[in-house]
């Protein structure tokens, strides 16, 4: 019983702070995007996205999968950290190299000329984070989520300002490469300055063998994810122009506010927690089950209101220029809206140690992504969206196989645990568009529909008894 009282006080201690760094620096970052979105122009932002795929793909080779593995792994040592430290710096500098001598051809291939100059300073990025991946780790290891924060808030009211001032004063796309390469420098300086550990000059190949076992399979299905999720950015800005581009990659950000912010506070404090009890099943298998639906509790009700106050949020927050976003946002939405149930189920194979399963599943995912982005891509940006919310429904299925096998939680025994939180969204979702429906001033709509959303979901919850809701409340009281 101490054990399980030290484990549930360490979880939910480690909740608070991981959400006070989610939503204190998100909400900080979020304010800071509207103001420089109101400054910037849908091309912009375009251009950025443009090398999303390119950007994405070099951060997955530099990590490797290495930092889970050292979460994972449960007597790892200094010489585990070393080895790693100097891995990711050696392959930060090889693709920083690799993009500088690259860039003029992705700027060919866009044939967006900017694109050269935009490469080579924005892949200074890589070379920034390499040297403070171990200090990561570690916080995450010890589900210090308070320093996190405090490094967190630090630097993204800094690189706010900057980016800020420099849209401010007319830069244009280059406030944007500014802003995301101060923020890599300056979140590096921090995490050396919270986080005092210095590299031994070791490194073993032994080490190295052993966390690349498990980090490799977890490189090649982040490698087969990020190109997937980057496609949709490549071809739009290939097939359609940097504007479109612009409209869908400020609806697909906005969606992922609520969604990946939630997501990645669950996510960061579940992995270690239940990797530290992995091999006790009947606790695993209760606790997985209450983060499941504890997460969509607080996801499906978000995202569901998002799309229903689309319209009038658009229109105030970012100005009528951004209004193209607005049915892009409402789509999205019902597709990102079931990411934290696929994460907390992959989530579980890397606590087992099953990066072989995790990896099997991406491959049969992303056939399944890419048949459906051929489909819809010759059709419309719009059709692409809709895709999208099949393949993620679908890719449910694929991501709750292994869940079942593993701890006997499946598909179905998911849903039905879910359904009553997703119905109650949903009607959610129909009474906010018919509430705002009688309001005609916009910021009148968006006021009325956060008011009654909200009102409905969290008394509906309290009336029908939702366990849920009693978690949460407990969480609060205690803190």
């Amino acid at each position: 019983m101490p054990k399980e009282e030290s484990l549930k006080k360490k979880t939910v201690n480690g909740v608070m702070w991981s959400a006070i760094d989610r939503f204190s620096t998100q909400g900080i970052q979020f304010v800071f995007s509207i103001l420089i979105a109101r400054l910037l122009v849908p091309s912009d932002y375009g251009v950025i996205a443009m090398l999303g795929i390119f950007l994405s793909v070099s951060q997955a080779f530099i990590d490797s999968g290495f930092s889970t593995a050292l979460v994972q792994k449960i007597n790892r040592t200094e010489t585990d950290f070393s080895t790693v430290f100097y891995f990711n710096i050696a392959v930060a500098i090889f693709f920083y190299i690799l993009l500088w001598f690259a860039a003029p051809f992705i700027a060919s291939f866009y044939n967006i000329p900017i694109l050269e100059n935009v490469t080579r300073v924005v892949s200074l990025m890589f070379v920034f984070s390499s040297l403070s991946g171990i200090q990561s780790a570690k916080l995450s290891i010890a589900i210090n989520f308070k320093t996190r924060a405090k490094i967190s808030i630090i630097s993204t009211v800094s690189t706010g300002c900057l980016g800020l001032y420099l849209a401010y004063n007319g830069y244009g796309v280059w406030a944007l490469v500014w802003q995301m390469v101060f923020s890599s420098l300056l979140g590096t300086i921090l995490l050396w300055y919270f986080v005092r550990w210095i590299p031994k000059l070791i490194f073993s190949w032994q080490s190295f063998r052993q966390l690349f076992s498990f980090g490799s399979k977890l490189l090649a299905s982040g490698l087969l994810d990020t190109i997937y999720n980057n496609i949709y950015t490549l071809v739009i800005g290939k097939v359609y122009s940097p504007s479109a581009l612009g409209l869908y990659s400020r609806a697909s950000g906005l969606a992922q506010y609520p969604s990946s912010n939630i997501t990645g506070v669950l996510q960061g404090v579940t992995f270690p927690v239940l990797c530290s009890i992995q091999n006790d099943e009947q606790r695993l298998a209760d606790a997985y089950k209450r983060f499941i639906r504890m997460s969509a509790f607080i996801i499906f009700p978000l995202m569901v209101g998002l799309a229903a106050v689309a319209d009038p949020f658009i229109r105030v927050v970012l100005t009528n220029k951004w209004e193209g976003a607005i049915y892009l946002l409402q789509i999205v939405c019902f597709s990102l809206m079931w990411y934290p149930i696929h994460a907390i189920n992959l989530n579980l194979l890397q606590v087992k140690g099953r990066s072989d399963y995790f990896l099997k599943l991406e491959i049969i995912k992303k056939i399944q992504g890419v048949c459906i982005l051929c489909i819809t891509v010759p059709v419309s940006v719009v059709a692409m969206c809709y895709g999208s919310v099949v393949s993620s429904l679908l890719s449910l299925v694929w991501n709750t196989y292994y869940t079942n096998r593993l701890i006997g939680y499946g598909f179905f025994s998911q849903i039905k645990d879910l359904l009553h939180i997703l119905l109650h969204s949903l009607i959610m979702g129909g009474i906010v568009l018919f509430a705002i429906s009688f309001v005609d001033i916009m910021w009148g709509k968006l006021i009325t529909g956060i008011l009654v959303g909200g009102i409905y979901y969290i008394w509906g919850a309290y009336l029908m008894r939702f366990d849920e809701l009693k978690e949460v409340l407990s969480i609060i009281k205690r803190k």
